[in-house]
């Protein structure tokens, strides 16, 4: 196994490799369907992130994970690089941005060396290299992103009339697994929009625009 990556340093390798695995695992064993509240949670375990909703934020509040529509790129980072801060060239994320104290507060020591964190995915799309927090702040890969189908789509209508169909993929836009969610604390209908609109013509958007081509062909 490869320990260490040339391109991102930052990159918790093995642990990264584990979330993958551990979502892999839940998608054969009964899957990430259900109440959003319960398919979260076993985004978070996947992740190596415990679910901490009444943390301080900054100092391991999880609360956010997932639940909205940049939060959404679980990345596992080696310690060190844990402590990075931004310079302000990451868009719409403030100079400094600690995230250090949050990410050893929440991680999960069992799924392997370094820490986990739902970072921001703003900036994902840009060419040719992501401009996100992962690749930059942390200068990491990211383990899975979150990404919702279209719910302004036609093809809702036939995925799931909620819109809470969505699919997990890797750094490389590869397809992990995939969950229809539903309940009442399902991220608002605006939330899932704005979250495709992130990745709207990056590799990340690939598997989600090949599942709508697929159903509505």
């Amino acid at each position: 196994m490869v320990s260490v990556d040339s391109e991102y340093p930052g990159t918790a390798v093995a642990r990264m490799l584990a979330a993958r695995k551990r979502v892999g695992d839940v998608f054969s064993n009964g899957g990430f369907d259900g109440d959003w509240k319960d398919v979260r949670r076993k985004l978070l375990w996947c992740g190596g992130l415990q679910d901490l909703p009444d943390a301080a934020p900054g100092q391991g509040y999880t609360g956010h994970s997932f639940n909205d529509f940049n939060h959404v790129d679980l990345t596992c980072m080696v310690e060190i690089a844990a402590d990075n801060e931004t310079d302000g060239s990451v868009e719409r994320i403030v100079v400094g941005n600690r995230l250090g104290a949050g990410i050893r507060t929440a991680s999960l020591p069992e799924l392997g060396a370094g820490g986990s964190w739902s970072t921001c995915a703003i900036g994902c799309a840009a060419q040719p290299d992501p401009r996100d927090v992962a690749h930059v702040q942390f200068r990491a890969r990211i383990a899975f992103k979150l990404v919702w189908v279209p719910a302004d789509d036609d093809a809702v209508a036939r995925l799931g009339r909620d819109g809470g169909v969505f699919l997990l993929v890797d750094d490389a836009g590869k397809e992990l697994a995939r969950g229809r969610a539903n309940g009442d604390r399902l991220p608002a209908l605006e939330e899932r929009r704005a979250n495709y609109a992130l990745v709207k013509g990056s590799k990340y958007a690939r598997a989600v625009d090949a599942v709508v081509a697929r159903t509505t062909s």
